[in-house]
């Protein structure tokens, strides 16, 4: 079994459970994606993976899904 990486990354533009919904079940459709844990009220989500994904895989599919990730400073 491969190793898990758990990455966090801000989300933007959540107002209600609805979004969460909608951008754990986008991030969750990635390939390689076990987990994501949405918390609207911190703005962010943690990407749990085993696979190749990358930071911005993971902002892809917010933005896929109507949702910000700002850019890593």
């Amino acid at each position: 079994m491969a190793d898990t990486e758990r990455i966090p990354i801000p989300v933007y533009g959540m107002t209600c459970q609805h979004c969460v919904k909608r951008v754990t079940e986008a991030l969750e459709a990635l390939p390689g994606v076990t987990q994501a844990d949405v918390d609207l009220d911190a703005e962010q989500a943690v990407v749990t993976h085993s696979g190749t994904i990358t930071r911005d895989d993971l902002a892809a599919a917010v933005a896929e899904a109507g949702y910000e990730v700002p850019a890593a400073a």
